[in-house]
């Protein structure tokens, strides 16, 4: 049987692109914001790009602020969607999910490190997961971002910019890339299969 992707609308993302990855993969994507749909998907995808608090308002308003941390299915947040994942970001103090422990935090520019981050970066594989099988510890995958989220209990692969952050992050059954799989040639290809057939 494929997989159903219910992508979660509402938080703003290259969602073409995404759908494209994952339609090659063998999956089923929809992108959809009604909760039934969303429940019964074997697998679920936050994707985001924008503002934190304006992604949070986007999900309550659909009634999803209270859906995706009950959801038992694998749920992977990207980008934005992963920091969604997490407690709070420092962008206009937005409240997020609450479903892992942390913070968001904006990176300082300096020179040579303008913000956003974006362009290809080196990732480091703390721990092995299914997510990441067949993945070579320091693969490069692609970011683009101004905020992210420290190290952590729950991180499973970091980048650095500046600091060394979060770049992979697994809670049980919510999963985050901070990077965008479906911009990241087949390294994304792979941990986008992985997601698929692994969880």
């Amino acid at each position: 049987m494929l997989p159903t992707v219910a992508i979660i609308d509402g938080a703003g993302a290259n969602i073409a692109s995404l759908c494209f990855a994952l339609e090659r993969l063998g999956g089923e994507a929809v992108l959809t914001t009604d909760a039934d749909t969303i429940r019964r998907a074997s697998h679920v995808i936050l994707p985001g790009v924008g503002a934190g608090r304006t992604a949070m308002i986007n999900l309550k308003e659909a009634g999803l602020d209270r859906l995706i941390p009950a959801l038992t299915q694998p749920v992977l947040g990207i980008c934005l969607g992963m920091q969604l994942l997490f407690e709070a970001s420092e962008e206009d103090e937005a409240c997020c999910l609450g479903i892992i422990t942390g913070t968001a935090r904006r990176f300082q520019a300096a020179p040579g490190m303008p913000v956003p981050h974006m362009g290809w970066n080196q990732i480091r594989i703390m721990k092995d997961i299914p997510l990441l099988d067949g993945i070579p510890a320091e693969s490069y995958c692609y970011f683009v971002h101004s905020y992210a989220l420290p190290q952590g209990g729950s991180t499973v692969a970091t980048a650095h910019y500046g600091w060394d952050f979060s770049a992979v992050a697994q809670q049980r059954n919510f999963l985050g890339a901070q990077f965008h799989p479906e911009r990241s040639g087949e390294t994304g290809a792979r941990i986008l299969g992985n997601f698929l057939t692994r969880y």
